[in-house]
């Protein structure tokens, strides 16, 4: 197995980068780490370099899912594996020319997402300048899938995660430590991003950002509520890219992987949301998650 141990940060595609800046570091509560002309960096409360980075373009998408991993040396066996079973590496292992720097490498997945697998980021030992909401990291990124067998082939038997649970045949959580997910697919009819799930401490600072984005102009598209998979709390909102983020607390950890079995639930409404006051979420919440269709942005000579 690769060795994959966390899930880092999240690159998405703008094409209004100035205003999506400004959002999450005004109102989401992120910190702005760099800006130039075409891109922005944000850090959460935790050491991670960075959970969020923003690209400039012409219309939204992903531009990369980032992953650590535990050396040099994984980094480097990472890419023999891939390339032994025929991955796609867009950028070979290497000293990283972006914020946070690192040793890393990128590949694409079958749905041509670009996954980058890292090592020796910088991390912060500053400290955090504390907030009414305080997202510590990501704790999850949800893809839409065209082919969900397939997608959870590859995470699980190429790249070594975990199925922690299934939702019926409609969605896989995958696992690359305790933390009950820190992928996740959903059949749909195209690829792209449903939503990423920003980590805070307590429920109580789920309301406050609740708070903060309402006060802010933003109305939430499905929550408060707390999901039977993962058992964690939750509440969506969407950005000014149209991207679907979350709040979220409490994620199930796996104490056990020798006795663990995934579970299948039932998509039914009282474990889409066990405390009975968000239901399921309604269509033009599941409109906002299908999001629009992306066919992935490298090609196969260059990596921008």
């Amino acid at each position: 197995m690769l060795g994959i141990t966390h899930l880092r940060h999240i690159g998405l595609i703008t094409p209004v980068l100035n205003e999506q800046a400004d959002f999450y570091e005004k109102i989401w509560g992120l910190d702005k780490v760099s800006q130039d002309d075409h891109s922005v960096y944000f850090r959460g409360a935790g050491p991670e370099n960075h959970i969020l980075s923003l690209q400039a373009g012409e219309k939204s998408g992903l531009h990369h899912i980032a992953f650590g991993m535990v050396d040099k040396n994984a980094v480097d066996r990472a890419a023999e594996i891939l390339a032994s079973k025929g991955v796609k590496i867009v950028s070979e292992p290497g000293y990283l020319d972006e914020e946070g720097k690192g040793y890393g490498l990128r590949f694409v997945d079958p749905e041509n997402r670009c996954i980058e697998l890292s090592a020796y980021v910088e991390m912060h030992t500053t400290i955090w300048n504390k907030k009414n909401v305080d997202p510590v990291k990501l704790n999850h990124v949800v893809m839409n899938t065209k082919d969900l067998d397939m997608i959870v082939d590859f995470y699980t038997n190429v790249l070594g995660f975990k199925v922690t649970d299934w939702s019926e045949h409609q969605m896989a959580f995958l696992r690359c430590n305790r933390k009950h997910h820190s992928i996740a697919f959903n059949q749909d009819q195209h690829a792209s991003v449903n939503h990423i799930a920003y980590e805070v401490d307590t429920v109580d600072e789920v309301m406050r950002g609740i708070a903060n984005v309402r006060k802010a102009g933003y109305q939430e598209i499905w929550g408060p509520g707390r999901h039977g998979p993962g058992n964690n709390v939750f509440c969506y909102f969407q950005d000014p890219a149209k991207f679907v983020m979350e709040y979220t607390c409490y994620l199930e950890t796996v104490e056990d992987e020798a006795e663990w079995v995934a579970r299948v639930w039932k998509r039914v409404p009282h474990l889409m949301d066990q405390w009975g006051i968000a239901g399921p979420p309604k269509p033009e919440t599941r409109a906002a998650m299908a999001g629009q269709p992306d066919p992935g942005w490298v090609n196969a000579k260059e990596l921008v």
